[in-house]
């Protein structure tokens, strides 16, 4: 299925291949995820809305950076019950919440609650504004051509199993198969 759908991506334009040092502007109200906290310029982010458990990720990821961030002017918001619970039925709907980590989740909902444009270049977060109608920009990658819906295929016997219903603490932990117990894998939905 084609996405280049009128209103839902933030720029019809396809990204240079570093959009990170080309972008001109402020991102006042834009959602950035962890991508945008590493690669944009300082003065790109000013007036953004970040998740108080990103500070934490990007401790791990780039500890200088994560210094930098009370410096920049970004707006900690976190997202209430509602949103994310819309949130968690969207990613579940598509089989995306099994590859979603507890801050992707919080990110996606705040975007629903704020109908805030999300920036990022995770292509499950990309898939899900498509799904629920959010606004999305790539901080250095394409993005997304198609939808996608994933499930839990168990390799040895190929049963499917139900996605969870909460984001993955660690990526890859996806239980074992019930009725055979090899590892459960996430793999594209059959269409």
């Amino acid at each position: 299925m084609n996405v280049a759908s009128p209103g839902q991506r933030a720029s019809a334009d396809p990204p240079p291949d570093s959009a990170a040092g080309l972008r001109i502007g402020m991102a006042a109200g834009e959602i950035l995820d962890t991508a945008a906290l590493i690669a944009w310029p300082m003065e790109r982010m000013r007036g953004s809305l970040v998740v108080p458990s990103q500070r934490a990720e990007l401790g791990r990821i780039s500890p200088d950076r994560e210094m930098l961030l009370d410096s920049i002017g970004l707006e900690w918001a976190t997202p209430g019950g509602a949103a994310l619970a819309r949130a968690s039925e969207l990613a579940t709907r598509t089989g995306d919440m099994a590859g979603l980590s507890p801050v992707d989740l919080e990110l996606l909902a705040l975007s629903l609650e704020r109908s805030a444009t999300l920036v990022t270049d995770d292509y499950r977060l990309q898939n899900l504004c498509e799904l629920g109608g959010i606004r999305w920009l790539s901080v250095t990658m394409e993005g997304i051509r198609a939808l996608w819906t994933w499930e839990l295929r168990c390799p040895g016997c190929g049963a499917v199993q139900p996605p969870p219903d909460a984001p993955q603490a660690r990526r890859g932990g996806l239980g074992s198969c019930p009725d055979c117990g090899t590892p459960l894998r996430l793999r594209r939905g059959r269409e």
